[in-house]
């Protein structure tokens, strides 16, 4: 079972090793860098833990981008020795079911970096569309939520 978590004391140097592998890390920041964006933007950010039957495998931060009246997936891995178990997507129909049970989000966006093929193939099975919208090497996507 796949369950979203706040970080604590009692979890933080476990989710703060979580990594992915070396050819994915030039795409995703660390979980020490995001939670210190965290603390920056408190009261628009939503930083999670994501387990596994009691076992860390990822992180996944969420947060609302008021400039454009948006929520976001800002942040998001799956550990390196957990990856292709299907993690990842039952973590994305959690943090959208918070962002839609907590702030009635009706889309939810996200950003990848053009040369990151892997996690825009996940995206976009998951039902995130292109926008069209790219910004320094990041390409935007966006997901409707359904409910």
């Amino acid at each position: 079972m796949v369950e979203l978590r706040e970080i604590t004391r009692n979890n933080f140097d476990e989710i703060v090793n979580l990594k992915v592998n070396d050819k994915q890390s030039a795409f995703v920041s660390t979980v020490a860098h995001s939670l210190a964006q965290a603390w920056l933007y408190r009261n628009t950010a939503f930083p999670f833990a994501i387990y596994a039957n009691d076992t860390p495998v990822g992180f996944i931060m969420l947060g609302y981008y008021e400039e454009r009246n948006q929520y976001t997936l800002w942040k998001f891995l799956i550990d390196e020795k957990y990856q292709n178990n299907g993690y990842g997507k039952q973590a994305l129909i959690l943090a959208i079911n918070f962002l839609y049970s907590n702030f009635n989000a009706e889309e939810v966006y996200v950003g990848v970096s053009v040369k990151n093929e892997t996690a825009k193939h996940l995206y976009m099975s998951f039902g995130f569309k292109l926008t069209g919208r790219i910004e320094n090497g990041t390409e935007e996507l966006k997901y409707i939520c359904k409910h």
